[in-house]
C-alpha cells in the first residue's frame, strides 16, 4: 500500500508540473520566439529614435528573463535547458508579462500594419462580446486578459484537483493500512480508473485533469465508506440489504462479492451517493420518535 501511494504521488507531481505545464510552457516559447524576431525587426526601423530603442531593450530584457531565468521552471542552473518542474503559477505569471512585452511591441508597428491586425481582431473581440476599440494594443489587451483569466481559473481548478489528491493518498494509506481494507481500497482505486476512461471512450473528447487525477483516490475512499454502508444497512437491526450483503462487505473483504462491491463503488460516485442518502434517511426515520419501536 505504501508503494502504491508513493508512486501514485510521484505521478501526481508529474502531472501537475509536467503534462499540464508543458504544453501551454511550449507554445510560451514559440511566442517569445516570435517577439524576439519582431523586436529585431522592429529594431531596424528608426535606429536613431532613443524612446523607441528604450522599449525595444526593455521588451529584450523582458524577454530574456522569461528564457533564462527561474522565473517560469525550475532550472538546475539559469543556463542550463534541462528543465525538471513547471509550477502552473510561475507559468501564469510569465503569460501576463509576455503579454504585456507583446502589447508594448505592438504599439511600434507602422500605422498600416497595425491597422491591418487591428481588423483581423475584431471578429474575435465579437465573440468574446467585448466592444470594439480603436487601437491595436487595446484589442491585445482585451483579448489577452480574457485568455489569462481562464487559464488562470483553469489552473487553479487543477491544483485544487492535486492538493486533494495528495490528502486523499495520505488517507487512503492510513485508512488501508489501520483498518486492513488494502484490496477494497485497491479494487475502489480501479473502478475510480476505470470511470474517467470509459467516459474518454464513448464521448471522444478529453477529460480534465483535476477528474483523472482525483477519480482513482476517490474511487478508494468511496469503495471503504461504501462497504461500510452496506454493513451499516444489511445490520440485522435495520435489515435493509439481507444476510447476502451483511456477509459480504465489512467483515469479509477478501470474499469477491465484497471485491466487487468495493468496484462497483470506485467505479460510480452516484451509487455511494444514493447508498449514503438512503443510510441517511434511515437513521432520521429510526431515531425520529415516529420512527421508534415501542
Amino acid at each position: 500500500m505504501a508503494a502504491v501511494c508513493l508512486v501514485y504521488l510521484a505521478i501526481v507531481f508529474l502531472t501537475s508540473r509536467g503534462f499540464i505545464a508543458a504544453p501551454r510552457y511550449r507554445r510560451m516559447q514559440g511566442r517569445i520566439g516570435e517577439a524576439r524576431a519582431r523586436t529585431t525587426v522592429l529594431a531596424a526601423v528608426s535606429p536613431d529614435d532613443p524612446v523607441r530603442q528604450a522599449v525595444l531593450a526593455t521588451v529584450t530584457a523582458r524577454l530574456d528573463t522569461l528564457e533564462h531565468t527561474n522565473m517560469v521552471v525550475w532550472r538546475l542552473s539559469p543556463r542550463s535547458s534541462w528543465v525538471f518542474s513547471i509550477p502552473l503559477s510561475k507559468l501564469a505569471s510569465a503569460w501576463r508579462v509576455l503579454h504585456s512585452c507583446e502589447r508594448d511591441l505592438m504599439r511600434l508597428l507602422p500605422p498600416d500594419e497595425a491597422a491591418s491586425r487591428l481588423e483581423a481582431l475584431q471578429p474575435r473581440l465579437e465573440e468574446a462580446g467585448q466592444p470594439p476599440t480603436t487601437t491595436l494594443a487595446a484589442a491585445a489587451e482585451h483579448l489577452h486578459d480574457l485568455e489569462d483569466t481562464e487559464a488562470e481559473r483553469e489552473y487553479e481548478q487543477q491544483r485544487a484537483a492535486l492538493w486533494l489528491a495528495t490528502i486523499g493518498l495520505g488517507a487512503v494509506y492510513l485508512i488501508g493500512v489501520t483498518l486492513a481494507h488494502q484490496p477494497t481500497m485497491m479494487l475502489g482505486a480501479l473502478g475510480g480508473f476505470l470511470s474517467p476512461v470509459i467516459g474518454v471512450m464513448r464521448s471522444q473528447r478529453p477529460s480534465s485533469w483535476g477528474v483523472l487525477v482525483l477519480a482513482p483516490v476517490g474511487g478508494a475512499l468511496a469503495a471503504i465508506g461504501g462497504m461500510l454502508l452496506v454493513r451499516m444497512l444489511a445490520d440485522p437491526e435495520l435489515n435493509l440489504l439481507g444476510h447476502v450483503f451483511l456477509d459480504n462487505s465489512w467483515d469479509a473483504p477478501d470474499r469477491p462479492l465484497a471485491l466487487a462491491i468495493a468496484l462497483l463503488f470506485g467505479f460510480s460516485g452516484t451509487l455511494f451517493s444514493r447508498l449514503a442518502l438512503t443510510a441517511t434517511g434511515q437513521l432520521v426515520a429510526t431515531g425520529s420518535p415516529a420512527g421508534r419501536q415501542p
